[in-house]
C-alpha cells in the first residue's frame, strides 16, 4: 500500500497507483479525485452543518479548513501562498482608507499572482505541471478584488448593500473555501454570507430595494436535479475530451508537413474543430466546481451575470482604451506564458473591427429580416474563425508555434481587422457619452419646471 507524502510540487503521493493506471499526471488525478471528495463533502455540508442547525462560526471553520487540506493535497506547501496572499491584502484593507483600498488591493494580489506565475514558469521549470498552484491563486485574486471594490463602491453610495468589514475568518472563508478553492467560481462576497448564516437573497434585489427584507427569506429548494444535471454534462465532456482531443491537436495547425499539403480552407476547418475539442475540458472543471456549490446549497439562484469580474474592476472604471486596458489586465491575470499576450493584444485588434463593423455595416442590413438573417450568419461565421485564431496561442503558450502559426495565415486576420478598424471608425466610450447628455438635459429641466409649476400652484 502507498504510504502518503506531500511533495513541494505535485502535493501527495497517495494516488500515486491511479496516475500509473490511467497513465495521466499525478497532479490532475489529485485535483479531480480533491474535486469529487469535495462533491460528497458538500452534500454532507449541506444536510448536517445547515444553518438551522449551526452556527456560522462553526460552518466557516469548517469550509475553511477543508479547503485548506484539499490544497495541500493537490498543491503541496505551495497552497500556502494561498493564505499568504489573503492576509497580505486582508491586513492592507484594515490598514489603508476606504478610498483607495480597491487599487491597492487589486495591484498587491495581482502583483503576487504575477510573481508566483513568473517564479513557476521562468525561475522553476516551464510548463512544470498542467494543473499549477497559480490556478487558484486567480480565482483568490478575483475574491480579494471584488470584496475591496465592493466595499470602496458601498462607501461611495455608488453599489450594492454591503453590511460591514469582514472580519479575518470570513475573509479567509471566502477566499479558500472548500467549495471553490480549486476552480471557483467567483461569487459576490455579500451571496457567500449570506449562504454561510442561512439568509439567501438575490444581490440584484438589494440593489433595487436597498435592504434586506429578513421575512422573505426562501425555503432551500432541493439542488438535487440540478447537480445531477451538471454531473451528467461533466461526464459528456470528459468523454469527448479523452476520445475526440488526441484526434485533432492544437499542434498539427503548425505541423510543416500539414501547412504545406494542406488547403486553406481545409487548414480552416481543421483549425476550428482543433479548437474546439480543446473545450470540454474546460467545461469539465467549470460545471464541476458549480455542482460542488449547489451540492452545499449555495448558487442555486444563479450567478448575477452583470458581475463579470473584468467588467467590474476595470472596463468600468477606465476613463480611456477600456477595452485595450481589460484585455491587458486579462493577459497578465492568467500568467506569465508569452502566449497569453499574443492571444489577448490580438483580441483588441479584432474587438476592435468587430465594433466597428457592427456600428457602421449592421444598420444597412436591419431593413428585412433576410438580410439580417444574411448578415447574422456571416457575422457568426466570420466571429468563430476570428476566436479559433485569436486563441491559438493561449493554447501553444510559446512565442515560436504562436508566430508560426499567424505566418502560415499570413497574418491575414490580423491585418483585415486593422484595416477594418481604421477604415470605420467608432467614436470613443466617453464621447459618445457626452454627446447623449444633451438629449438627457432637456427632460431633467422640463421635469425641474413641472415640480416648480407645482409647488407654485400649491
Amino acid at each position: 500500500m502507498a504510504t502518503e507524502t506531500i511533495s513541494a510540487c505535485t502535493g501527495s503521493n497517495l494516488l500515486q497507483p491511479i496516475s500509473e493506471i490511467t497513465n495521466l499526471p499525478l497532479d490532475q488525478v489529485n485535483f479531480v479525485v480533491c474535486q469529487l471528495c469535495a462533491l460528497l463533502t458538500a452534500v454532507w455540508f449541506r444536510l448536517y452543518l445547515h444553518p438551522s442547525k449551526t452556527s456560522p462560526f462553526v460552518r466557516h471553520v469548517v469550509a475553511t479548513l477543508l479547503g485548506i487540506y484539499f490544497a495541500l493535497f493537490c498543491f503541496g506547501w505551495y497552497a500556502l501562498h494561498f493564505l499568504l496572499q489573503s492576509g497580505i491584502t486582508y491586513g492592507i484593507m484594515i490598514l489603508t482608507g476606504v478610498e483607495h483600498m480597491h487599487k491597492y488591493c487589486l495591484v498587491v494580489a495581482l502583483g503576487y499572482l504575477s510573481f508566483c506565475q513568473i517564479t513557476r514558469v521562468y525561475v522553476f521549470d516551464y510548463g512544470m505541471y498542467s494543473a499549477d498552484f497559480t490556478g487558484p491563486m486567480m480565482v483568490i485574486t478575483q475574491k480579494i478584488t471584488s470584496v475591496a471594490f465592493e466595499i470602496h463602491d458601498v462607501f461611495l453610495c455608488i453599489c450594492v448593500l454591503f453590511r460591514r468589514m469582514p472580519s479575518l475568518l470570513e475573509y479567509f472563508s471566502y477566499n479558500c473555501n472548500f467549495m471553490g478553492i480549486l476552480a471557483g467560481p467567483t461569487c459576490s462576497y455579500n451571496d457567500y454570507i449570506a449562504f454561510i448564516e442561512g439568509t439567501p437573497y438575490r444581490h440584484r434585489d438589494l440593489e433595487t430595494k436597498g435592504k434586506v427584507n429578513v421575512k422573505s427569506r426562501l425555503n432551500d429548494p432541493s439542488p438535487n436535479t440540478e447537480v445531477i444535471r451538471k454531473l451528467a454534462t461533466c461526464f459528456i465532456s470528459l468523454l469527448v475530451f479523452l476520445s475526440v482531443c488526441k484526434v485533432c491537436p492544437v499542434e498539427r495547425n503548425v505541423d510543416d508537413d500539414f501547412i504545406a499539403t494542406t488547403p486553406f480552407y481545409a487548414q480552416v476547418v481543421y483549425l476550428y474543430l482543433s479548437m474546439l475539442t480543446t473545450r470540454p475540458k474546460y467545461y469539465f472543471v467549470w460545471t464541476l466546481a458549480d455542482a460542488i456549490n449547489n451540492a452545499a446549497g449555495f448558487g442555486f439562484n444563479g450567478y448575477d451575470s452583470n458581475a463579470h469580474w473584468l467588467k467590474r474592476v476595470c472596463y468600468e472604471r477606465c476613463p480611456y482604451n477600456p477595452t485595450a486596458a481589460t484585455f491587458l489586465l486579462s493577459a497578465m491575470w492568467h500568467g506569465a506564458y508569452p502566449g497569453y499576450y499574443l492571444t489577448f493584444l490580438t483580441g483588441i485588434v479584432i474587438t476592435l473591427a468587430a465594433r466597428a463593423v457592427r456600428h457602421n455595416v449592421r444598420p444597412y442590413f436591419l431593413g428585412s429580416p433576410a438580410l439580417k438573417f444574411v448578415y447574422d450568419v456571416i457575422t457568426w461565421a466570420a466571429t468563430q474563425i476570428a476566436i479559433c485564431y485569436t486563441v491559438v496561442p493561449f493554447v501553444l503558450l510559446s512565442v515560436g508555434p504562436s508566430l508560426k502559426f499567424y505566418r502560415s495565415w499570413y497574418f491575414c486576420i490580423h491585418i483585415g481587422c486593422i484595416l477594418l478598424a481604421i477604415a470605420l471608425p467608432v467614436k470613443p466610450r466617453h464621447l459618445r457619452l457626452k454627446e447623449q447628455q444633451p438629449t438627457v438635459q432637456p427632460s431633467l429641466e422640463s421635469t425641474d419646471s413641472n415640480s416648480n409649476q407645482k409647488q407654485k400652484a400649491t
